[in-house]
């Protein structure tokens, strides 16, 4: 037997202010973003804003349905209208923001494993990685990329069996 370890790497901040203006701008994105998210059921809005690498950015938020699981989360909403729109520009950065009660949670969410499934798929598509920032009233985290989240993501190298 062989032991394996992975490592995460994530960074912490307390206020935007320790951010970069385009991250600011990102983040701002996916809080208005969350304002168009359509939650009867749960109440829990989700607003993300994807990065394009030529500055174009899109919004997205999550859209319940009363068929569960017909919806469809923030990330997935911002990354395939992305993917669609502009298929030969890759996604360089996510900011995801969750609002509860009217207000912004205060410790980040991060993407579900669909979610992160997807925007594994986009990195490897575009052979580039994706900034994703998690925004919470108290505290704000980043990672470099999609993996630091899902280390055994499932690839198409995964799809040739050897």
């Amino acid at each position: 037997m062989k032991k394996k370890e992975t490592h995460s790497t994530f960074y912490e901040y307390a206020s935007l202010k320790e951010l970069g203006d385009k991250q600011q701008e990102l983040i701002q994105k996916a809080i208005d973003a969350a304002s168009s998210a359509y939650a009867p059921y749960s109440q829990f809005y989700v607003g993300a804003a994807v990065m394009l690498e030529n500055g174009t950015i899109i919004q997205g938020s999550n859209q319940e349905n009363s068929a569960f699981p017909s919806g469809l989360c923030a990330e997935r909403t911002a990354a395939f209208y992305a993917n669609s729109q502009y298929p030969d520009t890759p996604i360089v950065a996510l900011a995801v923001v969750a609002r509860k009660d009217g207000k912004i949670v205060e410790k980040p969410v991060p993407p579900c494993g669909s979610c992160l499934q997807a925007l594994l798929e986009s990195e490897k598509r575009h052979q580039t990685t994706i900034e994703v920032i998690l925004y919470g009233s108290s505290v704000i985290h980043r990672a470099a990329n999609i993996e630091q989240f899902l280390p055994f993501g499932f690839t198409s190298l995964d799809l040739g069996g050897s």
